[in-house]
């Protein structure tokens, strides 16, 4: 197999050959509002993350770059580990394990910073390490691509969309270097946009899914095994990726963000890249496994949140009993304490009078009322 380095441009012979079959034709109007409305909402969204992270802390994560080394090493050396031993685990078709090794070598989504946010992870990090990993894909795609197909044998060549890899860092570096400065300028307001950036993503991962199985309803198919795979591919890059972080002493923050990131890939990157590379014919055999992906990759960040959610609330509840128990024992404590006290006085007014007493009880009378 060999690994086409050259730019997209120059490989639309592979994305044109022959017709598109029906299953995968879409109606042009509603593909272009479709993408216009998700670049929209996806550099508001990122805009407003932006607005979440501190440049002091940013730079923090740059000039020791142990979380983006650790998270660079689960995106690059984990995930395309993990696709290829699930192609060959599970015998895939030639098609098929393409696409699932294409995916394992993307790099991190921005859906990964949406769902960090949520469980207030490390939101510098995330989106450094996003960042990093589109950076990095610039080399990193073509090597694992090359390494873990040396032993297939495949003679189609595969494209790497360095176009596409161009406009994802535009579409994330500015809204977030904007996010920053606004951030950095007026904080208060960024807490107000942050809120809102909060719903649209909610809003937008909502669009994306239901667009994306309406607009490619045709490529779906009734293999299960690559379900199965899909399925399990972003909960085993969530599980390692938050190990790996544990093992090598990252904070709590740190391995959930990190286990986020690990586990979503970019789709989009992943369907251009297939597009590209290969014809209308193979690609009814290949869309439909990014396409699952995606949307188990969107179930699995829920389920995270969720039972994130219900950890917290759980704390909570415990500290809440915790400190009511703490507060009816030190009443009781007080109660008892002043009872004693009473009976103390009762019992020496009872004694005869003397110096030394009406000096002991004036003072505890004082104490007593100090209580």
């Amino acid at each position: 197999m060999r690994v086409n380095c050259s730019s997209s441009s120059a490989c639309t012979a592979n994305s044109s050959e022959g017709e598109l079959p029906v299953g995968l034709e879409v109606h042009g109007n509603l593909e272009l509002v479709f993408t216009v409305v998700s670049a929209v909402m996806m550099g508001l969204l990122m805009f407003s993350l932006g607005c979440s992270v501190e440049f002091r802390k940013l730079w923090a994560h740059i000039r020791r770059p142990w979380g983006i080394a650790v998270g660079l090493l689960c995106q690059f050396g984990l995930m395309p580990l993990t696709a290829y031993l699930l192609a060959i685990s599970f015998s895939l078709k030639p098609a098929q394990a393409i696409a699932v090794l294409v995916m394992g070598c993307c790099p991190g989504g921005t859906i990964s910073n949406i769902f960090t946010f949520w469980v207030e992870g490390d939101m510098d990090l995330s989106i450094t390490m996003t960042t990093c990993s589109t950076v990095a894909a610039l080399g990193m795609m073509p090597l694992c691509l090359y390494l873990y197909t040396l032993s297939w044998n495949l003679e189609q060549n595969l494209t790497i969309p360095y176009q596409n890899i161009g406009i994802t860092l535009v579409c994330l570096t500015i809204p977030v270097a904007f996010g920053i400065y606004v951030n950095y300028r007026w904080p208060k307001q960024s807490k107000i946009i942050l809120q809102i950036g909060a719903i649209v993503g909610g809003v937008l991962l909502l669009v994306v899914a239901v667009a994306g199985v309406v607009l490619a309803k045709g490529s779906w198919n009734s293999d299960i095994t690559l379900l199965t795979i899909s399925f399990i591919f972003p909960l085993i890059g969530h599980v390692t990726g938050f190990l790996l972080a544990l093992l090598t002493h990252q904070s709590w923050q740190r391995c959930r963000t990190i286990s986020l990131e690990t586990g979503a890939q970019n789709i989009q990157m992943c369907v251009t890249m297939l597009q590209l590379s290969f014809t209308a014919k193979q690609l009814v055999q290949m869309l439909s496994f990014p396409l699952a992906y995606g949307l188990f990759q969107l179930l699995d960040g829920f389920l995270i949140v969720a039972a994130y959610k219900m950890y917290k609330r759980r704390l909570k509840n415990e500290h809440r009993k915790k400190d009511t128990g703490c507060a009816e024992g030190c009443h009781k404590k007080k109660s008892t304490s002043l009872k004693e006290t009473g009976a103390f006085l009762e019992l020496e007014l009872k004694q005869p009078f003397s110096v030394k007493r009406l000096i002991l009880r004036t003072g505890v009378s004082q104490v007593v009322a100090r209580g």
